[in-house]
C-alpha cells in the first residue's frame, strides 16, 4: 500500500513497490528500493513470477572517509553505496537501490545523503516512492530525515508529521540514534563533524570485533602526503580573518601526522560517559586536589600511514612513517587518557613525540 506524505512522495512496503514497478501504477516515475540487496532480483527471491527488465545506469561504491566511487573495472571486492538504473517493461522508471539492512548496527548515516538527494530531484521531474521490505524501518528513517532536512524539522517533529501518513512507522534504535546525530550536525552528515568522527570509529569498531579486515580505505588521508594541509584555512564570520589550521609533526623528522581536523575530541575527566562504545567504569578522573588532569596525548581517527593497524593486530604502536620514530598507541578495545576519559577504539599520539605547528 502507498501512503502519500507530501507532493510527489509516498512511502511504502515491497508489494507497492512490485506494483509499480509492473506498471500497475502511473502516478510514480521514480523509486527509492532500501532493502537488504540492491539487484531486482530480490524481488524474484521474494515473488517468484515477478519478472521486470532493468537498464544499469551506473553502480557507485564506497571509498575511504565517506568518498564514494564509481566502479573501476577490478575484481576487488567493494561495497556497494548505490545501483541507478531504468526499469519497468518500458525501461521508464527510474530506481535507485541501496542496500542497507534493517539492523541496528547498520550503517544509515553514510547512506543517507544520496538517498535526499535523490528523492529531491525525483520530485522535482515525477513522484516518488521510498520503500523498504515492510515499510516501517528503513523507508521509514530516510524520509524522516528528508523532512528534518527540508523542513527544519527536529527528529521528533518529523516522526509525528511522517506518522500523520503513516502510523505504523517505526525507525529501529539504531536509526533513531543516528538520526538524532543528523540534527546535532545540522541536518546534514558532516564527515569533518567530531559526531561524525565518532560515529565513523565505532562502525571501523564493530567491523573489526566481527573479524572483518579493516584495510587503509576505510581511513582518513594521510596528511603527510597530500597538500591538503597546505591550503586548509578557517575562515571567522566575524572578522573575515583567515586562520592557519593547526598541524601535528613527528618531533623526530617534522613530518606531518595529523591536522587539527583529525582529531577526536573527548570531554576531559568524563570516563566512559565520553565515549559510549564498551563502556569501562573508570571514576579515577581527579588528583587529589580535585584538579582536573591534563591530557598527555591527543587521540585522533586512523590514518592512511597507520600500517600497524591495517595489519590487523588488537594493539600496537604507531611508527612514523618516515623516521620509524615512535608517535604513539593504538587498541581498539581502547585506552584510558591521562585525564581519566576512556577513548574506544584509540589511536593515541603523544605529546612528547609531536610538535604543534600551522600549515
Amino acid at each position: 500500500m502507498l501512503y502519500l506524505v507530501r507532493e510527489n512522495l509516498f512511502i511504502g512496503n515491497i508489494n507497492a513497490a512490485a506494483e509499480v514497478l509492473l506498471g500497475d501504477n502511473k502516478e510514480i516515475t521514480h523509486i527509492l528500493s532500501v532493502l537488504s540487496s540492491a539487484s531486482i532480483g530480490f524481488f524474484s527471491e521474494w515473488k517468484s513470477s515477478f519478472s521486470v527488465p532493468t537498464k544499469e545506469i551506473r553502480t557507485v561504491y564506497f571509498g575511504g572517509s565517506g568518498e564514494s566511487l564509481e566502479g573501476d573495472g577490478s575484481d576487488e571486492p567493494k561495497k556497494i553505496l548505490y545501483v541507478l538504473e531504468n526499469a519497468g517493461h518500458d525501461l521508464k522508471l527510474v530506481r535507485m537501490a541501496v542496500p542497507l539492512r534493517d539492523m541496528e548496527s547498520e550503517n544509515l548515516l553514510d547512506s543517507l545523503e544520496v538517498c535526499l538527494d535523490f528523492i529531491d530531484e525525483s520530485r522535482k521531474t515525477g513522484s516518488v516512492l521510498v520503500h523498504c521490505f515492510a515499510g516501517v524501518s528503513r523507508s521509514a528513517a530516510i524520509i524522516t530525515a528528508y523532512l528534518m532536512r527540508t523542513e527544519r524539522l527536529s527528529l521528533e517533529d518529523a516522526l509525528e508529521s511522517l506518522r500523520q501518513s503513516n502510523e505504523s512507522i517505526c525507525p529501529n534504535d539504531g536509526f533513531l540514534e543516528q538520526l538524532t546525530m543528523f540534527e546535532d550536525m545540522g541536518f546534514k552528515v558532516d564527515h569533518s563533524s567530531t559526531i561524525y568522527k565518532r560515529f565513523h570509529l565505532k562502525v571501523l569498531g564493530d567491523l573489526y570485533n566481527r573479524g572483518e579486515k579493516i584495510d587503509s580505505s576505510k581511513f582518513a588521508d594521510d596528511p603527510g602526503l597530500t597538500k591538503k594541509e597546505a591550503s586548509v584555512l578557517t575562515e571567522t564570520t566575524s572578522q573575515k580573518e583567515i586562520i592557519p589550521t593547526p598541524a601535528f609533526r613527528c618531533k623526530k623528522c617534522r613530518r606531518i601526522v595529523a591536522l587539527q581536523d583529525n582529531v577526536i575530541k573527548h570531554i576531559p575527566g568524563e570516563g566512559e560517559s565520553s565515549f559510549e562504545w564498551h563502556k569501562r567504569n573508570s571514576r579515577n578522573n581527579y588528583n587529589k586536589y580535585g584538579e582536573e588532569l591534563e591530557c598527555t596525548s591527543v587521540f585522533v581517527e586512523p590514518l592512511r600511514w597507520m600500517k600497524t593497524v591495517e595489519e590487523g593486530a588488537l594493539e600496537g604502536k604507531l611508527w612514523c612513517t618516515h623516521c620509524e620514530g615512535r608517535l604513539g598507541y593504538f587498541n581498539w578495545a581502547g585506552i584510558q587518557c591521562s585525564c581519566g576519559s576512556w577513548i574506544t577504539p584509540a589511536f593515541q599520539l603523544h605529546k612528547s613525540r609531536i610538535d604543534i605547528s600551522t600549515v
